[in-house]
């Protein structure tokens, strides 16, 4: 019986730890509070949604030339500099700007690798504003497979805006801030998914991903 009293105290102190120190660290890796509790674009976009995580990093570099990186995100153009093997079906992501895939409109689609279906829809393109910001809006059942926007939404899905700014800095320096909004119904397990799954994938994928645009953001990246 002691034993477990200290099992469960131990329990609910790891819990309070991650809660209370480790999470917040995690949703919001490398941004400042401004960034986390000030304005951020594409919140019509989802209009009951919350702000998700907010993370950030400088980069040796002016916005136009991290733009061209952004522009050419997707699992058939250029990746999603995160971890390859996880979220682009063990394809590489671009090492070079490529003109072929810098087009981008709003209304397009950006695709996402799947294990089982290959490239698939998973983003919409809901507001560019070229050298500032990419919004792409995202609409999936509870188990990551793409919905309709143009259908009436089930009674379980989640939606987001998954949103990249750049703030333009002295020097020639840019603030990348990738955040967003996130809405989930039923509405009980918004507490679960953002709070408790989601952060640690997020960092994990996220802060990847940021290390690697601002390493070919900072490096003289050849066109293909």
């Amino acid at each position: 019986m002691k034993k477990r009293v200290t099992a469960v105290g131990a329990g609910a102190a790891a819990a309070l730890v991650y809660w209370t120190a480790i999470r917040p660290r995690l949703k919001n890796w490398g941004a400042t509070r401004e960034e986390i509790t000030g304005p951020y674009p594409g919140a019509e976009v989802v209009p009951d949604g919350e702000r998700g995580a907010t993370m950030a990093v400088t980069i040796n570099a002016p916005p136009e030339k991290v733009w061209p990186w952004l522009v050419q995100l997707g699992g058939d153009r250029g990746g999603w500099y995160s971890w390859d093997r996880l979220d682009n079906g063990g394809h590489p992501s671009a090492r070079s700007i490529h003109p072929e895939w810098q087009a981008l409109a709003v209304g397009d689609t950006v695709k996402y690798w799947t294990g089982r279906d290959g490239a698939v829809d998973a983003w919409t393109v809901a507001v560019l504003e070229a050298n500032r910001f990419l919004g792409l809006h995202g609409l999936s059942d509870l188990r990551g497979r793409p919905l309709d926007p143009a259908k009436p939404r089930p009674a379980a899905y989640t939606e987001g805006l998954w949103g990249f700014l750049l703030n333009e800095l002295q020097d020639g320096e840019t603030r990348l801030v990738i955040g967003g909004y996130q809405a989930f119904r039923p509405r009980w397990v918004s507490p679960l998914l953002s709070d408790v799954l989601f952060p640690p994938i997020v960092w994990i994928m996220q802060a990847r991903m940021l290390r690697v645009l601002k390493r070919n953001a900072e490096s003289p990246a050849p066109t293909d």
